[in-house]
């Protein structure tokens, strides 16, 4: 027989409450040094977001700065509107610029970043009339219901327009910092840091003038204000080796007034010089706008062409002739002239295409004025 033996019920002892309370606070320890550690990652993360941020905006800061103490180093126009444009877009928030400054006696200069080959043809303003506004203010655009916010969202949606003035008040510019964000607008951090941009330009753009006008001096004929020898012969060199090593075709034409030196002793070197006047407006007038038209010489013209070869530079020739027959104060009134035309060749230098084509100019001297002549090969 099998005995059955009965379960003897499980007598507690001391220690059991003991353990329950110890895993008990050890559960609650272990959750709250979780909880901790969970607090302490996410105030690391924090700290690291925070810091990152604050580097951005150091690294920033510092570009825009150096941008602007660059500024004052910027003596030519072109380079000096492209350094604004960097250091505008260094301010945050803002996603395009518009830098238009104002030329005395001539279409303003425009330079944009960040718009659409559409936008820059006709750049948003700020509404004010005509000219820069007169401080700084902000403008919101407005679309049709079909362009409304959220059916396109890459539309400039507003701008920040800051004027840049003389120290006598006159208007020298704009600088545009444009959005296109909808419901936004710039802060007054921002709106000082573009303020400060357009104050740092100031001397700048008065500097690129001023160097601009001793250029135009330089380079500038001052009886014709055409372009003047100096200008021309490294303007030849640098389009021959454009030429040269693009594979382009390049022209050149080189005029003289015939018998000019009678009409000098006829009615004298004062209305002489208003003859050579005369005839430079018509020279003017008959070149198209990529042309380079030079004086070289006392009564001796001419006239670089881009992308042109002996037919162009012929038609010129024509349009040229026509102009300064008009001009009195030439035998029986009118005026006459001889031309040389030469177009470059493989391995043709600025002073070979110059010879060729002044060789030219003689011979149409000696085959009778009143003439071109075309340039011979050169010699291989």
């Amino acid at each position: 027989m099998v005995r059955q033996q009965s379960a003897r019920p499980r007598v507690r002892g001391p220690t059991d409450g003991f353990v329950a309370m110890a895993w008990r606070r050890g559960s609650q320890s272990s959750d709250r040094l979780a909880d901790a550690v969970d607090e302490m990652r996410h105030r690391i993360d924090e700290l690291v977001t925070d810091l990152s941020s604050a580097l951005e905006r150091a690294e920033r800061e510092s570009r825009r700065n150096r941008l602007l103490g660059e500024l004052s180093s910027s003596i030519d126009l072109e380079e000096l509107v492209e350094r604004v444009l960097d250091a505008a877009l260094e301010i945050p928030g803002f996603d395009a610029a518009v830098v238009v400054f104002e030329e005395p006696g001539a279409d303003p200069t425009v330079a944009t970043r960040g718009l659409t080959p559409e936008e820059a043809t006709h750049p948003p303003t700020s509404g004010v009339g005509a000219g820069a506004p007169v401080r700084t203010i902000t403008v919101s655009f407005r679309y049709g219901p079909e362009e409304q916010a959220g059916t396109q969202p890459s539309l400039i949606r507003g701008g920040l327009f800051v004027p840049l003035l003389g120290r006598d008040g006159s208007s020298l510019g704009t600088i545009a910092l444009l959005w296109r964000r909808a419901d936004w607008e710039p802060s007054r951090d921002q709106i000082d840091a573009a303020e400060y941009l357009a104050e740092s330009c100031i001397p700048a753009i008065l500097n690129a003038r001023r160097y601009r006008e001793a250029r135009q001096l330089a380079e500038t004929d001052a009886l014709t204000q055409l372009y003047n020898q100096r200008y021309f012969h490294e303007t030849l060199r640098r389009e021959v080796l454009r030429a040269q090593r693009y594979g382009r075709s390049l022209a050149l034409i080189v005029f003289d007034l015939d018998d000019f030196k009678n009409v000098n002793d006829r009615v004298g070197h004062l209305a002489g010089d208003g003859v050579l006047s005369q005839v430079a407006e018509g020279l003017r007038q008959a070149v198209r706008s990529v042309d380079i038209a030079c004086r070289v010489g006392g009564d001796e013209f001419a006239v670089i062409l881009p992308e042109s070869g002996i037919a162009d530079a012929n038609q010129l020739f024509r349009r040229v002739q026509e102009s300064v027959r008009d001009t009195a104060h030439g035998p029986n009134g009118r005026l006459h002239f001889s031309a040389g035309i030469a177009e470059l060749e493989h391995g043709d230098t600025a002073a070979a295409l110059f010879e060729r084509a002044d060789s030219a100019l003689y011979r149409a001297k000696d085959l009778g004025k009143d003439r071109a002549d075309i340039a011979r090969t050169s010699p291989s």
